[in-house]
């Protein structure tokens, strides 16, 4: 590359916009509205996604996003304190695994878009 990037933001979709609205914010996220189908959900200054209210089955259910952390054993105590499986439905927590890479735990949303929580070996 040329030029230098400052971040990278997918786009995903939700089944239902108000329900993955409430989701993400119980997960950490800060809202910053733009319209009323599209809302931007951020951690930090430059890392975030936009959610849509705009569902395909077939492309919501194949996305899947890495959030890379620190200490994946202090992030999954705190995603399973907040009940998000009971809270939402079909949210699945999935527990932590070990990989040669490093570990992982993963979450649906409550759309179906699979978040990979991981700690890449140092």
């Amino acid at each position: 590359m040329d030029y230098k990037t400052n971040s990278i933001r997918p786009f995903i979709g939700a089944k239902d916009f108000e329900v993955s609205r409430s989701f993400y914010k119980e997960l950490g996220f800060t809202e910053v509205v733009i319209d009323e189908n599209l809302s931007f959900f951020g951690i930090g200054e430059q890392r975030g996604l936009y959610l849509q209210r705009y569902f395909v089955k077939e492309w919501v259910e194949n996305s899947m996003i890495i959030l890379s952390v620190d200490n994946i054993d202090e992030c999954w105590k705190n995603l399973i304190t907040k009940d998000l499986d009971s809270k939402y439905e079909g949210v699945k927590l999935i527990p932590i695994r070990d990989f040669e890479w490093g570990r992982e735990c993963f979450v649906h949303d409550p759309s179906g878009v699979l978040l990979h929580y991981s700690e890449f070996n140092k």
